[in-house]
């Protein structure tokens, strides 16, 4: 059986807009769905007066999301799960099983004691599996995928998901490099280095590389290349998004520390979402021996 698109529930618009783009994928790709509510009760005592309260309404609200699903896309097989503990390590145990996770982006509303994009970082940094971020919101385009790259096997791996994804729903595709140019006075004090020429040099390479092979393995897909060089990588992944289908950045880069399982190029992009945006996974090349 293909594994299942999983679906953060808690009611909000965010997640009403992620359901909404899961059921279209699903359809597409003809997998099952799974919608998921997490329950935080960890702050509860086992006979906590309103417990099984609590526990009911979160089944009315999976109950709800189903309902409105099957009348969304009454072909995709649809499942509920009611899960205990936080959103994150719920999410993050449904997700070993799963094909994505999609959950809403925030509303820049503050909830439940912090600002709703906490919860999606948290996902995205938890998860075992590609996460989806889908706005509230969607802009007013629908066309073209674009990709985040830095010559980091994260950003290979994005690449060949932004490719495939791209090529199978007929789009263009954008692959973007951007970085920030040294400052001046670096320049300034180092006469005739044509450091700024040099790093410019550099990342055209690295991109022109990042792109090798994706025409013979999509000979139909139009690829995109493009070289920012005097833009923070995430303000240009976010601009040059806006209009488009679909975002795809690695997890984490060249830059990040091996610690860190989100690096500062995804989680800014997080925090602007301009349209849904796949944040994917390093999966580790197994060599024999």
């Amino acid at each position: 059986m293909s594994k299942p698109i999983v679906v953060g529930i808690n009611g909000s618009a965010g997640s009403e807009a992620a359901l909404a783009w899961a059921l279209e994928r699903a359809a597409r790709q003809k997998l099952p769905v799974i919608c998921v509510h997490a329950v935080d009760d960890r702050w509860m005592s086992p006979d906590f007066q309103y417990h099984e309260l609590i526990r009911e309404s979160g089944m009315e609200l999976l109950e709800k999301a189903k309902a409105n699903a099957k009348n969304q896309a009454p072909d995709v097989d649809v499942d509920v799960q009611l899960r205990h503990g936080s959103p994150g390590s719920a999410l993050r145990e449904a997700s070993k099983d799963a094909s994505m996770v999609v959950v809403g982006g925030h509303d820049k509303h503050w909830m439940d004691g912090g600002p709703m994009t906490d919860r999606a970082l948290q996902i995205v940094s938890a998860s075992d599996s590609p996460v989806a971020v889908v706005p509230s919101q969607r802009g007013t385009g629908n066309h073209g995928v674009v990709v985040g790259v830095d010559g980091s096997e994260e950003s290979l791996q994005a690449v060949a998901f932004a490719a495939a994804e791209a090529d199978r729903g007929g789009d263009e595709l954008t692959v973007v490099l951007a970085f920030r140019s040294p400052a001046r006075w670096v320049e300034h004090q180092l006469p005739e280095s044509g450091l700024a020429e040099t790093i410019v040099e550099e990342d055209r390479i690295v991109l022109a590389e990042s792109v090798a092979g994706l025409g013979d393995k999509y000979p139909d897909l139009i690829v995109h290349q493009r070289l920012e060089t005097d833009t923070e990588p995430a303000k240009a992944l976010v601009d040059l998004a806006r209009e488009a289908r679909l975002l795809v950045v690695g997890s984490r880069g060249r830059g990040g520390f091996s610690r860190l399982v989100l690096g500062s190029t995804a989680h800014a992009v997080l925090l602007n979402v301009p349209c849904p945006t796949v944040v994917t996974r390093l999966h580790k090349v197994k060599h024999e021996d």
